[in-house]
């Protein structure tokens, strides 16, 4: 991303022009302040730690796609088409680019939490880099030099302590590759942006599209921000902005339609079921399960409308806010002034493009987040990260300069105030965790104000100076640590550090207590717990290693999701109980959706006897030494050792045994994969070992539609095969043959 200059004489000398390249590479360009480049890499260095620190802890994580990247690393076609077991059953519910950085970190380095995790630690890494490149250079043409690096490294650090932001890239979903190639698309669109550059625009473009393959529709939710300030502020004829614009609609094209055209060549016979469609169907998969489905809540399948706090505060509330907003009110305010500020540069002007970008990224996306009627996770929110930090760093590199104008120090004086006083409201929500942070904030706050003030005092006395003699300058900008002496540097100084502990106090606790905390499961957020239940469902709730017990009913309209009847998602059998511990003979109890599974654990979590029981749709299954040793026995004579009800059930068993589990139904149960004929066949030829028992909303037909082959499958199990119990867990020998000769 960094053009090195290499002079005629530096080039003549043996090794001359490597020597500059890695001086430029350390410490910058000539024009660069000397520190702006030493503090890019201790900002990445500190993001990496960060990130990196003690990620073992959360070993699978999410344990859905962690199963798929271990298929993955084993057969190049579980990992081409997003698999969630080796020999090919299912996909996962998403396109499968994020899937295979892991794979090919877990074929070299084998498959553990570490070669899983690390992936999306440094697509975190190279999240800030870009967010921070695509500030700096944006900044370059308007404001000096170290103002520009100075508001490139802010952007960075509001990026990397953002709490949602550390727990998604220390955590292996999709969304840590979204939103690297989002960034990485703005920097694209920013260096095209600059001289109408159409190779930018493409790599813009492609990266957008690579989204796509990453998670689906959401990728575009910028595209027609994109689309539309580049038709408007590029530096050239509208006749060449129209024919590029076209351009980078097919370049984003094959690069989200390449995969999906592969797909739909390859007959279905050869490939896995899609799994997330009805139909075994992409295109139903993005624009149905994972597209309008999510907006209107009428997902197939899926676990019907889950929107209790859908509104247009929903970024702001008790489940959100402490995930992505700390700054959010801070960065519209700054959106706001820094366009007002290059109101009268030109149209092309850089800076007025970064700030329509990114703003155009929030204000959509946010709205688009608040607003949506199907399943919403508080973990989405980190989409919003980057463009949060940029317009922080923008916004911050276009008002300092100006601090000393009396209006603008009230912009920024306005700005520190708003962002001490939210900070507080989000600290108060967790009263008991960290109770001093609230006086550290405001105490900081109150020092900034007053030498925000001190120094308008000062810029306007100056004003007035010059009024009666030379004038007041250009604009009345005056720029960072001129005119002021040693004074001025020092209530400069004074200011910046007093802001940054008021903005950065609260995230920087939230972000090392996320970092600090193991996380695992299918739905985690970032922070300490407010009391809420889990996101998706009304409600807030952490998934520290399977804990949570009654903190899940909470939020919850008369205890259950809207759709959801007869109990806890993932309950079995009759009466409705937590996933795979009631009913079909499995392990454990009857029971209603208000008490906890056996053991006080979170579905998927320690069960009876301390050994963890059949998963769910939100836990996995942790299977004890004697059942992985059963499922491993003679597994080379099967293709799947096993069949379980639900992606997660199957994940358990796969990633404890190392080798393919049937995932029947996919992720929510109520895929028709396989249908009931079909499994029949599959047992028959004996290619299936065990059913484990335990079921799921797909083994009940589901909450929003969808297939009930899953429960079919599962009544003609039980009711055809001999149970028994090994590791506290009901399983069915399908080799066996029909109890009572059926």
């Amino acid at each position: 991303m960094t053009t090195m200059l290499v002079d005629e004489t530096s080039a003549a000398r043996p090794g001359g022009g490597r020597a500059r390249w890695a001086r430029r590479l350390v410490l910058g360009g000539a024009d660069d302040p000397r520190w702006a480049r030493p503090g890019l890499w201790a900002l990445l260095a500190a993001t990496a730690v960060l990130y990196v620190w003690g990620l073992g802890a959360s070993g699978w994580a999410n344990a859905f796609y962690a199963a798929a990247a271990q298929a993955g690393s084993v057969s190049w076609k579980a990992m081409f088409f997003g698999a969630s077991d080796a020999a090919g059953a299912i996909t996962v519910d998403k396109t499968p680019l994020a899937l295979w950085p892991m794979a090919l970190s877990a074929r070299v380095f084998g498959v553990n939490a570490w070669s899983l995790l690390v992936p999306q630690a440094l697509m975190g890494v190279g999240t800030v880099a870009s967010v921070h490149a695509a500030v700096r250079r944006a900044l370059a043409g308007e404001v000096g030099r170290d103002v520009a690096a100075g508001a490139g490294l802010l952007a960075g650090a509001v990026l990397a302590v953002t709490p949602v932001a550390v727990l998604m890239f220390r955590f292996n979903n999709p969304d840590a590759l979204l939103v690297l190639l989002l960034s990485v698309g703005v920097y694209a669109l920013v260096r095209a942006q600059e001289r109408a550059s159409t190779g930018w625009l493409l790599v813009a473009a492609a990266a957008v599209g690579s989204g796509f393959l990453a998670k689906m529709l959401q990728a575009f939710l910028v595209l027609p921000v994109f689309a539309l300030v580049y038709l408007v502020v590029a530096p050239t004829p509208l006749r060449r902005r129209v024919w590029q614009s076209l351009a980078a609609g097919g370049a984003l094209l094959v690069a989200a339609g390449w995969w999906v055209a592969v797909v739909a060549l390859v007959p279905a016979s050869s490939r896995p079921y899609i799994g997330g469609s009805q139909h075994n169907s992409v295109l139903e998969l993005a624009l149905g399960y994972n597209g309008l489905g999510r907006l209107n809540g009428n997902e197939t399948g899926g676990l019907g409308n889950t929107d209790g706090d859908a509104g247009w505060l929903r970024m702001f509330g008790t489940q959100v806010g402490g995930q992505i907003a700390w700054l959010v009110p801070a960065a519209l305010l700054l959106l706001v002034a820094g366009l007002w500020a290059v109101r009268r540069t030109p149209r092309a002007g850089a800076a007025r493009a970064s700030l329509l970008v990114w703003g155009g990224w929030v204000l959509v996306t946010g709205v688009v987040f608040s607003l949506m009627r199907g399943i919403f996770h508080e973990y989405y929110t980190v989409a919003l990260a980057p463009a949060v930090a940029a317009l922080v760093g923008l916004g911050a590199g276009l008002v300092w300069p100006r601090r000393r104008v009396p209006g603008w120090a009230g912009v920024l004086a306005g700005t520190v105030a708003v962002s001490a006083v939210w900070a507080c409201v989000l600290l108060h929500r967790t009263p008991q965790w960290r109770p001093w942070l609230t006086a550290v904030v405001v105490v900081a706050a109150l020092v900034a104000l007053v030498l925000i003030a001190s120094s308008a005092s000062e810029g306007a006395d100056r004003a007035a100076t010059a009024a009666r003699g030379e004038g007041s300058g250009a604009g009345g900008v005056v720029e960072a640590g001129d005119r002021g002496g040693r004074g001025g540097r020092v209530v400069a100084g004074g200011t910046v550090v007093a802001s940054l502990v008021t903005v950065f106090a609260g995230p920087v606790a939230y972000a090392l207590d996320t970092a600090s905390t193991p996380h695992s499961g299918a739905i985690v957020t970032a922070g300490p717990s407010t009391g809420r239940g889990p996101g998706g469902f009304g409600g807030h709730m952490r998934m520290r290693g399977g804990g949570g017990q009654g903190a899940w009913a909470r939020g919850m309209p008369n205890g259950t999701p809207n759709g959801m009847q007869g109990g806890m998602p993932g309950a079995g059998g009759s009466g409705g109980a937590f996933p795979g511990f009631a009913g079909n003979g499995g392990p454990g109890t009857s029971g209603g959706f208000g008490g906890p599974p056996p053991g006080g654990g979170f579905p998927g979590g320690r069960g009876r006897g301390g050994h963890g029981g059949p998963g769910g749709l939100l836990g996995t299954a942790k299977p004890s030494s004697e059942l992985v040793a059963a499922l491993r026995r003679d597994a080379s004579s099967y293709t799947w050792v096993a069949a379980a009800v639900g992606s997660n059930n199957a994940a358990g068993y796969q990633l404890a045994t190392g080798r393919p589990v049937m995932a029947v139904g996919g992720f929510n149960g109520t895929d028709p994969a396989p249908t009931l004929e079909g499994f029949q066949r599959l047992v028959a030829a004996g290619r299936v070992h065990y059913f484990v028992g335990g079921s799921m909303p797909g083994a009940r037909g589901g909450s929003s539609g969808g297939s009930d082959d899953a429960r079919r499958i599962a009544a003609w199990v039980e009711g055809g095969f001999a149970a028994r119990t090994v590791g506290g867990v009901t399983v069915y020998d399908l080799t066996t043959g029909l109890a009572g000769g059926r």
